[in-house]
Formats: structure tokens, sequence, C-alpha cells
């Protein structure tokens, strides 16, 4: 699990709260039932009016996927584990590897290696997992476009909620004394509509692309060491070539 979102929804109201106490407003006044109600349910409906009902269906896993995706383990990980795959093939063949696969937990890792064992093309071995990369993207992108749809129907709805809390005020200008508690939580709605859009849903739409991102890389990164391996490459050239395909402060770090 990376905590990164969730310590960064925390560190985002903490600055709101500090800013509205060093402003003399009471942070308090964010607690305001219809305004929440509002902008949190009408934006999520939205949101869902512009999906399919397959893709409602996945929503928990998308939320999942942007409050608490999973952790990408460092590539260096993965190029160690395959350096090493490498070296039982190279000495003993691919059907060596056989039994190793089974104990392999990556899934992917798990299919590329098994269709290279079982003498699979490696043509069409590249294909096969590079679609599957392709799909993965896609299927990901759907998530973080629902997001970011959230965050871009929240401030408008927001402002709705302004429009009918200022209907309410034109209504009572015969009680002048009411006007400004009403003002006040008329732009209530306003604040609630840009908060969960720039605090909540454009960064939970961000982090689902980047961790999809990271995993696609990593993905890419196996196809080739997949292939290496099928070729029957050293294991020091299999190093060296998945070493040229990652970040040089990931090496570094690694080295460290």
């Amino acid at each position: 699990m990376d905590p990164a979102t969730l310590i960064g929804f925390g560190v985002s109201v903490v600055a709101l709260i500090v800013f509205m106490t060093l402003e003399g407003v009471s942070p308090t006044t964010l607690i305001f039932l219809p305004a929440i109600i509002l902008v949190i349910v009408a934006t999520f409906g939205a949101a869902m009016a512009s999906q399919t009902m397959a893709d409602l269906k996945k929503m928990p896993a998308w939320f999942k996927m942007a409050v608490l995706p999973a952790k990408v383990p460092p590539p260096t990980d993965q190029i160690q584990i395959l350096v090493t795959l490498a070296e039982k093939a190279r000495k003993e063949g691919l059907l060596a590897l056989e039994a190793q696969v089974k104990a392999i937990e990556d899934p992917f890792l798990k299919r590329g290696l098994q269709m290279g064992i079982d003498g699979t093309d490696p043509e069409e071995l590249r294909d096969v997992l590079e679609s599957e990369i392709s799909a993965k993207k896609a299927e990901d992108k759907v998530a973080a476009k629902f997001m970011n749809a959230m965050g871009g129907y929240a401030p408008t709805i927001g402002i709705l909620g302004c429009i009918v809390g200022l209907m309410n005020v034109m209504g009572n200008l015969n009680s002048p004394e009411t006007l400004g508690p009403m003002v006040s939580a008329a732009f209530i709605a306003t604040l609630w509509g840009v908060m969960a859009a720039n605090f909540w849903f454009l960064p939970m739409g961000a982090k689902i692309l980047r961790v999809s991102e990271l995993q696609a890389a990593q993905m890419e990164l196996l196809v080739e060491g997949i292939a290496e391996i099928q070729a029957g490459t050293s294991p020091r050239a299999v190093r060296q070539k998945l070493n040229a395909l990652i970040p040089p402060s990931e090496l570094a770090k690694a080295a460290a």
C-alpha cells in the first residue's frame, strides 16, 4: 500500500484549517450538511451519468486504486529476479524454469515465462504481452477519467449550491439580521466544490495515472527480460540491458 495519497489529503485539509484559523474563521463552519450532501452526492451522480453500467461496477476498485494503490516494487528487484532466471535458463535450458515459475507471485511475469517455456514464438509472445500492457493502460485511463470528471463537476455544483443559497437570501431581505449567516452558508457550498475537486478528486485521478505509468513501465521491463531469457542471452547482458531501461536514480538507490 502506498500511503502518499492519504498523507496528501491530510496535509491539504490541515493547511486549509490553519489558514481559516489565522483568518479568524472557525473551521467548524465547514461542517454544513446541506453543502456536503449537494457537492459530494451530486458530483458523484453526475460522474456516474458519464459512465456505462459495466464501468460503474468497477468503481470500488477505482477508489481503491486512487486512495490505496498497490505498491510497485523497485525495478531493481525485478531485474534481479530476471537475472537469476536467466542464469538457470542459460545453464539448464528453459524447461528447467518450470518449477520456479510456479513460485513467482507476479501473474504477468508468470504468464510470460510460461509462454516462453511452452515454446511460443518470440514475436507472438511479445505481441501478446504488449497487448496486455495496452489493455491495462486503457482500463486505468477510464478510472482516471472518472476521477477527473468528478473534479470538473464539483466546483460547478458548488456554485449551483451557492446560487440556491443566494436565492434564499433574496427571499429574506426583510430580515437583515439573518442575511450574514445565510450568505456565509451559501458560499460554503462553493468552498466544498472547489475543495473536493482540488484536494481529492483531481489528485486521485492523477494518482491512478501515475501508478498506471509505473506499473506499465515495470511490465515493459519484464517483457524485455522474458524475451532475453527466451533468446538465451547471458545473465550479464540481461542485467546491462535491463539496467539501461530504468532511471539512474533507481540504480543509485539500489547501489547505496
